[in-house]
This record gives C-alpha cells, sequence and structure tokens, in this order.
C-alpha cells in the first residue's frame, strides 16, 4: 500500500481541501478524524468532531479505542486499498495514525501550506476561530441527522478542474470547541470608513462589501474631492495598502482582492475632520 500523508495546524483548512487534493493525486482512500472515507463516501469510522471534549477527540482522531480500530482496519482490506492519504495536524500524528491502523510506512509527506495559498489558510483559521465551523469530507445524508441536527448544516459539493464531481463536505459545530466570537459584518464596514476618513482626496465612501466565501474579497466605491491635488492612482493604491494591512493587524483577514471603484467626483471638502 502507498501512504501518503497531510499535515497541518488546526483550522487551516486540511478537511476542506483533501477531497480534492487526493484526487489529484489518483488517492481514492482518505483517513481523517477517525473516518475513513472512500472515493468521497464514508466507509467506517465516526468522526472525532462529535467527541464532546478535545481529549476524547483527539483519542478519536488516533484509533486509541481497539473496537473503532478494528472496524477502520477491516474495512481497508475489504476494500483492496492500495492507496491512502492520512490527514493530521503534524507529522507525529500521522505517524501515530498509521501505526494504529497498521499501515505501510508513509511514503509521501505533505504539508497544508503546500496545497493552500497563505490567504486560504488564514480565512480558515478565521472563520474556525470566530464562528467554530468544522469540515467533514463527507456528504450531509452520511451523518446522523437526527442527533446532530443541531450541529450541522449542508456544505458544498466538490468538483475536479474538469467539473467531475468529486465529493460533497458537511458543516460541523463540535461541542469541544469554545471560545468563538462573531463578527458582524457592520465591523468590517466601520473599519473601512475609519481608513477612509484619513484619506484627503476622499469626499464619500458610496458603498463597502466584502466577500468571505473562498478568498476574501473587498469592494469599495468612493467619491473624489475636486479639485484633486495629489495623483489619484497613488491616493487610492495608498488606501488599499492601508485597507490591507488593518484587516491583517486587527482581525487576521488577508484580503485576496481590494477593488476600488471611483463613482464620481465632487467639489467640497473631504471627509478628513
Amino acid at each position: 500500500m502507498e501512504v501518503y500523508a497531510l499535515s497541518g495546524a488546526s483550522g487551516t483548512g486540511k478537511s476542506t481541501s483533501a477531497l480534492s487534493f487526493a484526487y489529484k493525486k489518483r488517492i481514492p482512500a482518505i483517513i481523517d478524524d477517525g473516518l475513513l472515507i472512500l472515493n468521497g463516501q464514508k466507509i467506517a469510522g465516526s468522526s472525532a468532531k462529535f467527541e464532546k471534549n478535545y481529549i476524547s477527540a483527539v483519542k478519536r482522531a488516533t484509533f486509541f479505542d481497539e473496537q473503532h480500530k478494528n472496524e477502520v482496519q477491516q474495512a481497508i482490506r475489504n476494500h483492496f486499498i492500495g492507496k491512502i492519504l492520512v490527514i493530521g495536524t503534524s507529522d507525529k500524528m500521522v505517524n501515530l495514525i498509521a501505526a494504529r491502523l497498521e499501515l505501510d510506512k508513509i511514503n509521501h509527506y505533505y504539508y497544508v501550506e503546500d496545497i493552500r495559498s497563505s490567504s486560504e489558510i488564514k480565512i480558515a483559521q478565521y472563520i474556525r476561530n470566530t464562528e467554530g465551523k468544522h469540515v467533514i469530507p463527507i456528504p450531509y445524508k452520511q451523518v446522523d441527522q437526527n442527533f446532530f441536527k443541531k450541529l450541522i448544516d449542508k456544505g458544498m459539493e466538490v468538483f475536479s478542474t474538469k467539473e467531475e464531481r468529486i465529493g460533497e463536505t458537511t458543516i460541523v459545530y463540535p461541542d469541544f470547541h469554545h471560545g468563538t466570537i462573531k463578527i458582524h459584518k457592520k465591523v468590517f464596514k466601520q473599519l473601512v470608513k475609519y481608513i477612509c476618513v484619513n484619506f484627503a482626496e476622499l469626499v464619500n465612501y458610496e458603498s463597502v462589501s466584502i466577500d468571505l466565501q473562498g478568498l476574501p474579497t473587498l469592494n469599495l466605491s468612493v467619491s473624489i474631492c475636486f479639485p484633486i491635488q495629489n495623483n489619484i492612482f497613488e491616493e487610492l493604491t495608498a488606501l488599499q495598502m492601508e485597507i490591507y494591512q488593518h484587516f491583517l493587524d486587527h482581525v487576521n483577514i488577508e484580503l485576496f482582492a481590494i477593488n476600488i471603484s471611483v463613482n464620481k467626483i465632487e467639489k467640497g471638502s473631504s471627509l478628513r475632520r
């Protein structure tokens, strides 16, 4: 058996990327948080994300329970799996999982930084820390909806670059993930407003929108004060950089794109007071 490993800190989006990564490497099976997933479907095991506390979640993910371990081992043998991907938070963890399941030695080590951009990782961590969302790379229908109905949401269907359906994800809110905070989008708008006030060339900010689905993007429409004292292109570039740095420093979001459009030019005083 050829064994692959994918490691990365919690909340960096390993499970979100697992199906696409396995598809590209032609790996049919995935071990993720206590589950055996084959061709996008749960085959055996139970998810660590439904444990009541962090310690029991780690034990579930590393197959500490003998019955759980035996169930997954038997399923691997029954399906004659030739390639498998083991997901964990570190080399130590994936090696432990491989040893517990008596898999062959890990042949290929990959890390979340190899398959996700820094922007994607930061937004995944932001969502984990603020909303407590975890991803399971199996269909919604394969989760016990009666017992966990209040803890799960439908995720998304995953497609290859050739538009072939690879699988489906499910969003869960584990009991052991505490200390999350909610940040309303109004906060982002207020942050942009605060930044804009310090730019003398701006008369008004017409609209602000931010999209955190996928790569985080901010769209800003402004009007300019006439007569223009400075190079407007340089001013707007400086505004972009200021917004980028404030979001990174204050809410730990690395914006992928900041689109600024000039709606109109007006006479009058600027936003600065």
